[in-house]
C-alpha cells in the first residue's frame, strides 16, 4: 500500500465536489487531481484533431499522449493548457462536459488515463476529484467521500455559475441535461458513478460550501495521521 495519503471525493455534476476538493487540498497542502478535466481535455483534443466523435481508438490514443498542464496564473486562478495553449474556458464549458461524459464511458479511454491519474499521487498527499476516484483509481484511499445533492439544486447551482459568466442558458434544458448525464454516468459499463460501501456520503443540497469543507477536513484529521494543516 502506498504511504502517500489520498482523499477521494466523488459525486455527480453540481454536487460541489470540485470546489470542496480545491478547498480541502489547499487547507491540507495536498496536490489536487481534477480527473473530470482530463476527460474534457480528451474530448476537446479529439475535436481539434478532427476525429470522428465515435472514434474510440483515436480518442484513447490521444488520452495516452495528451500534452496537458494544470497551473495557476499570477492571480491564483486555475489555467489549463493543451499543447501549450490556454483552453481553460473551453474545457469548463457545458459542451465539453457533455462530450467528456460520452468519452468517459469508453473502456479504452478510461484505461489510457488510469495510470496517468495514479501518477498524481505524490507527497504530502492527494485530493482526487471525480466519479470513480474511490471505486477504481484509488481503491486504497484513506478517506472516500461521496457528495450528492438533488438534481434540482444542482441545476440551479450550474445555472447561477453560467449566469455569472455572462452566459444565457435555459434552466429546464440544463436540468434535463444533468439528469441525462447522471443516467449515462451511472449506467456505463466501466466504472459507473456509484458511492463505495466504505465512502462517507454527504448530501450538500442544503449545505454551504464552508460546512462541507469542515466535515471533510474533520474526517481527514480522524483518519489520516499528522494532517499538514488545521482548518481555518
Amino acid at each position: 500500500m502506498s504511504t502517500v495519503p489520498v482523499i477521494a471525493i466523488d459525486g455527480p455534476s453540481g454536487s460541489g465536489k470540485g470546489t470542496v476538493s480545491r478547498r480541502v487540498a489547499e487547507a491540507l497542502g495536498y496536490h489536487l487531481l481534477d480527473s473530470g478535466a482530463l476527460y474534457r481535455l480528451v474530448a476537446l483534443a479529439g475535436e481539434e484533431a478532427g476525429l470522428d466523435p465515435d472514434d474510440r481508438d483515436g480518442h484513447a490514443a490521444l488520452a495516452r499522449s495528451l500534452a496537458a498542464v494544470f497551473t495557476f496564473d499570477e492571480q491564483g486562478n486555475e489555467r489549463i493548457l493543451l499543447e501549450g495553449n490556454d483552453v481553460t474556458g473551453p474545457v469548463r464549458s457545458e459542451r465539453a462536459g457533455a462530450a467528456a461524459s460520452r468519452v468517459a464511458a469508453w473502456p479504452s479511454v478510461r484505461q489510457a488515463l488510469l495510470e496517468r491519474q495514479r501518477a498524481y499521487r505524490r507527497l504530502p498527499g492527494l485530493v482526487a476529484d471525480g466519479r470513480d476516484m474511490g471505486s477504481v483509481v484509488f481503491t486504497d484511499a484513506e478517506l472516500k467521500v461521496f457528495l450528492t445533492a438533488s438534481s434540482e439544486e444542482r441545476a440551479h447551482r450550474r445555472h447561477k455559475q453560467l449566469k455569472e459568466k455572462g452566459l444565457s442558458v435555459n434552466l429546464a434544458a440544463l436540468s434535463a441535461e444533468i439528469d441525462e448525464r447522471d443516467r449515462r454516468d451511472a449506467s456505463r459499463e466501466v466504472a459507473p458513478l456509484v458511492a463505495c460501501e466504505d465512502a462517507v456520503t454527504i448530501d450538500t443540497t442544503s449545505l454551504q460550501v464552508d460546512s462541507v469543507v469542515k466535515k471533510v477536513l474533520a474526517l481527514a484529521r480522524a483518519r489520516i495521521p499528522a494532517p499538514r494543516a488545521e482548518e481555518d
